[in-house]
């Protein structure tokens, strides 16, 4: 409980904060002209000359590192037009480690869409995660989720990548990238290999769809997307490289689609599978998200939920090399109570699929695999107040627990307006 107090000061601190606007006045020999620039809390970097702070490295907290403080950003175009530096500085107040990147990024052509960068990184990286490489070009000021976080592994890693983005709704990213894997748990791959070396080749895409507006009676225009957005990636591990102990291939694809409808609700679906074989230790195959806490009572596992996690499924529950999950929330129009009480109620439903060859190979952590459907459904009440609101879900078919409770999450939601 006291991790969720700091984190909601935190929150609201940054909902109050995000209320106010940026402007900023240019001088031209032409003419003057404002500019109105967005909140940082939108774009996550807060501009200071020619530095521009990354608030993602500002403060965190998971169950292995504590309360996290960090500092970290990336120059622009005020010290070089075609070059960038960057990189963070952060530590746990609990394990007391320091963790770092450093690095950089380099335009082709002036003008160009092309970059090809190159960083060094000494950190902790949750086990299972299967991360797209152009999703880190979007931002999200709060990801509830990385609270509750128990299981870890260090790492150090060198990776260039070269970006390109052929259009405004067609970009790629390739890297190439040598990772030093030393485990914070127990677990050991084929009873031989606890540390290893990986070095991977991936290749990302990621297309957006085009922006379309719907005017509403009152004449405001909101911009969504009505097609789908679809991101693939493939990940090749090569053994024998840069002393590579591990060859393997993963593929992974999400499909994002949104539907509003002229009564101001919507539906948004996300369906995402995720494909691997080779040797493959159990630091780079895949969850599906999960959200709920590994506690007893109800009270304990109290928390924020997340946006795309599975708030019944316990943190280390389930792995797979083979994963597949739907998610569907149907969100209603706005219950105009006030001007400015206006709550929205969601419901929710998410299903997961997958399975595990040799299972046996991977030793020092108990998990179960996902060889028959996964499914929680629930709903959530939005807005209530300061951006938080009320979260429910309940846990049933295959994987329905005996204990009634265990089924069971409540938890805040947390989508501020900035």
């Amino acid at each position: 409980m006291p991790k969720l107090l700091i984190i909601l000061f935190i929150s609201l601190g940054i909902n109050l904060y995000a209320q106010e606007s940026f402007l900023l006045t240019e001088i031209d020999t032409t003419q003057t002209k404002k500019e109105i620039r967005e909140s940082p809390f939108k774009t996550g970097y807060y501009p200071i000359g020619f530095f521009d702070v990354d608030l993602r490295y500002l403060i965190k907290y998971n169950n292995y590192e504590g309360i996290r403080l960090g500092f970290g950003g990336i120059t622009n175009d005020r010290l070089f037009e075609n070059f960038e530096i960057g990189g963070y500085l952060a530590g746990g107040i609990k394990d007391q480690e320091f963790k770092y990147s450093i690095g950089g990024n380099y335009r082709i052509h002036k003008n160009g869409k092309t970059w090809v960068s190159i960083y060094y990184n000494d950190d902790i990286r949750e086990i299972g995660t299967y991360a797209f490489l152009t999703d880190a070009h979007t931002y999200s000021v709060f990801e509830p989720r990385l609270l509750n976080i128990t299981q870890f592994y260090k790492y150090q890693a060198w990776h260039t990548n070269v970006q390109h983005e052929f259009s405004s709704n067609f970009f790629t990213e390739l890297q190439v990238s040598l990772t030093a894997v030393n485990q914070i748990q127990n677990y050991y791959y084929r009873k031989i290999y606890q540390n290893y070396q990986l070095t991977e080749l991936t290749a990302s895409f990621r297309f957006n769809p085009k922006t379309q507006y719907f005017t509403y009676e009152d004449g405001s225009t909101e911009s969504y997307n009505i097609y789908p957005k679809i991101t693939a990636q493939i990940t090749q591990g090569i053994k024998g490289v840069f002393k590579s102990e591990f060859h393997y291939t993963k593929f992974g694809v999400k499909v994002d689609y949104l539907i509003k409808k002229q009564d101001l609700s919507s539906t948004h679906i996300l369906l995402e599978g995720d494909f691997a074989f080779g040797n493959i230790p159990l630091t780079h195959l895949f969850h599906a998200y999960p959200n709920s806490p590994t506690k007893d009572e109800i009270l304990q596992r109290f928390s924020i939920a997340g946006r795309r996690s599975f708030e019944t499924m316990y943190f280390g529950e389930f792995f797979s090399d083979k994963l597949a999950t739907l998610q569907v929330k149907h969100s209603l129009s706005r219950f105009k109570i006030s001007a400015r009480f206006r709550p929205q109620l969601v419901f929710i439903t998410r299903h997961a699929i997958g399975n595990l060859k040799d299972p046996q190979d991977h030793l020092g952590i108990e998990f179960d695999t996902l060889n028959n459907i996964y499914s929680e459904s629930g709903l959530e009440l939005n807005n209530l107040a300061l951006g938080f609101g009320m979260s429910f879900a309940y846990r049933y078919g295959y994987y329905h627990l005996s204990n009634f409770a265990d089924n069971i999450s409540f938890k805040f939601t947390f989508y501020p307006k900035f």
